[in-house]
């Protein structure tokens, strides 16, 4: 997807997230998109899911706590930063 599409498909996005809001009366939302197998993709095309919640909805978004040392963080932002060069 180029970046002109992704910016489209964000900004629908948020027109249908203020509509979800309006019609549900929900104290926040998120907003989920999933890539590849391992991002927990099992539909194989673009979709952003609009999540209408509420405090006590049971939805939990969790994973493991892993402090990993400021060496490697340093090490991974700089191969990030290579990689938007």
């Amino acid at each position: 997807m180029d970046e002109a599409l992704a910016g489209e498909c964000f900004r629908v996005a948020t027109r249908i997230a203020k509509a979800v809001r309006k019609a549900t009366g929900c104290a926040g939302l998120n907003l989920f998109q999933a890539n590849e197998a391992a991002g927990f993709q099992t539909v194989y095309h673009f979709h952003l899911h609009v999540l209408p919640r509420h405090a006590g909805d049971g939805l939990k978004l969790v994973w493991p706590t892993r402090n990993p040392p400021r060496e490697a963080l340093d090490r991974m932002a700089g191969e990030i930063r290579a990689a938007l060069a």
